[in-house]
């Protein structure tokens, strides 16, 4: 057997084969390393590295009984997260497409992908001849009702971390980090955010919080629909809703409480 770690595709390898190991440990429970190198076909030494890499970040747990593995504590957190994430769509979507239907508009369903809101769920409004499919996009956080609302309960700090490159992505994009923090501190108290033009010329959404059993937030709801269709008497008239709508999934999800300073946008 050949150990071509220092080979160009070393990477890839590495990868599949660490997959490979978190497959094996599922089906048959606990393996020692031995064992694992034999069914990968590699030398004991590199399969003992693999397994010492997932270790480290919790995928794997080696019991100490001579040299052996099991899945670890880490494969639970993803596969919940995924479950979560899951539960989410699940619990939203009737939600959303009643709110498509009431506003004519479309419905976005967003989460915290690291330095930007990732689409999770969309649902098109009956009068929407044609609309961007969002849903698995990454967008970035500032230029963004979604965006502005996930980030709403961080601190000034966090949220400067969590921003990333501040984008001129139109004329109307605010890229300061001073009038970002005044427009997600007003978001917050009004209980939602608007976006005119930002993103997108033409583009106007406004977007609340979802809610988990905790009372965090854990996504955010969005209506979205062109400027000309969606200007200030329609936003205001859209927010009530929006807030309503946001607050059923926050209780499907388990959160009994009323959010506190939801108030129409101005």
């Amino acid at each position: 057997m050949r150990n071509d770690d220092d080979s160009n595709g070393a990477s890839v390898q590495s990868v599949d084969r660490a997959l490979t190991i978190l497959e094996i440990l599922a089906k048959v429970g606990e393996a020692g390393i031995g064992e694992v190198a034999t069914t990968l076909g590699v030398h004991k030494s590199t399969a003992s590295r693999l397994v010492s890499t997932l270790a480290a970040h919790d995928l794997v747990e080696l019991t100490g009984e001579r040299g052996r593995a099991r899945l670890g504590v880490g494969v639970l957190r993803l596969a919940g997260s995924t479950s979560a994430r899951l539960d989410l769509v699940q619990e939203a979507r009737p939600v959303c497409q009643e709110l498509a239907a009431e506003t004519n508009e479309t419905v976005n369903i967003a989460v915290l992908g690291g330095r930007s809101a990732l689409y999770i769920d969309q649902v098109i409004g009956p009068s929407t001849i044609t609309s961007h499919n969002w849903v698995g996009q990454h967008i970035p956080l500032h230029a963004t009702s979604n965006g502005r609302v996930l980030v709403s309960e961080l601190s000034p700090r966090e949220r400067r971390a969590t921003w990333g490159e501040l984008t001129a992505y139109t004329e109307g994009t605010v890229t300061d980090p001073d009038e970002l923090d005044r427009l997600v501190d007003a978001a917050r108290e009004r209980g939602c955010a608007v976006v005119r033009d930002e993103l997108d010329v033409g583009l106007t959404a406004v977007a609340a919080p979802v809610r988990n059993a905790h009372g965090e937030i854990c996504a955010s709801m969005s209506v979205s629909g062109p400027s000309f269709r969606m200007d200030p008497e329609r936003v205001e008239e859209v927010v009530p809703v929006l807030v309503a709508a946001a607050a059923e999934v926050s209780s499907r999800l388990g959160w009994h409480q009323e959010p506190v300073g939801l108030t129409a946008a101005t």
